[in-house]
């Protein structure tokens, strides 16, 4: 009986002391419009790209001295001997950026379809075509066609807006900003 409330109480302190020596960790706020939006703390996966147009996605190792250290894994897809693939970590990078650095959160630009970029060329092309058709005009009234200048307007519209949607994350400025909350000293 003495045995267990021995071995209990020991317990109970190496539990306890375990907690007092655990220290608070610097942490960063991202707010809008001066209300949280997310939290970011050592160990949480972080997605951003920096004011120098830096994409980095990976996991937060550490946030000290105004500081985020990121570690980014290289995950390479490498076939084995049966004919099948396997994802395998080939290695990691770690970086090191203040929190000042970080122009937005968000996901990478697409490889595929770029929307942002589609909706340029139309605005282009349909810039061109009303100008075109403005040129036409005053050249020789009776080949003018009302219609190709409406379509040519309704492509620009189209491509400007088209081009004004394809933004990706949250662009930290006017509405999105980040807080350094320092708990270390």
């Amino acid at each position: 009986m003495q045995l267990a409330k021995f071995i209990f109480l020991l317990a109970l302190c190496c539990l306890t002391l375990a907690g007092l020596f655990a220290q608070p960790s610097d942490f960063i706020i991202l707010k809008k419009k001066d209300k949280p939006v997310q939290n970011f703390y050592a160990g949480t996966q972080i997605e951003f790209v920096t004011v120098n147009g830096v994409y980095r996605n990976g996991l937060i190792t550490s946030i000290k001295n105004d500081s985020i250290y990121v570690q980014e894994f290289l995950v390479r897809r490498l076939p084995t001997v049966l004919g099948t693939f396997v994802n395998d970590t080939a290695g990691s990078y770690r970086y090191v950026y203040h929190y000042k650095n970080i122009a937005s959160f968000g996901a990478k630009p697409n490889k595929g379809f770029n929307v942002s970029g589609s909706g340029a060329a139309l605005l282009g092309g349909g810039t061109l075509l009303t100008l075109a058709s403005g040129v036409s005009y005053l050249a020789d009234k009776e080949k003018f066609s009302p219609e190709l200048l409406a379509g040519a307007v309704a492509l620009g519209t189209a491509g400007y807006f088209m081009s004004r949607s394809g933004r990706n994350g949250i662009v930290l400025g006017k509405k999105y900003s980040l807080h350094y909350m320092k708990l270390t000293k």
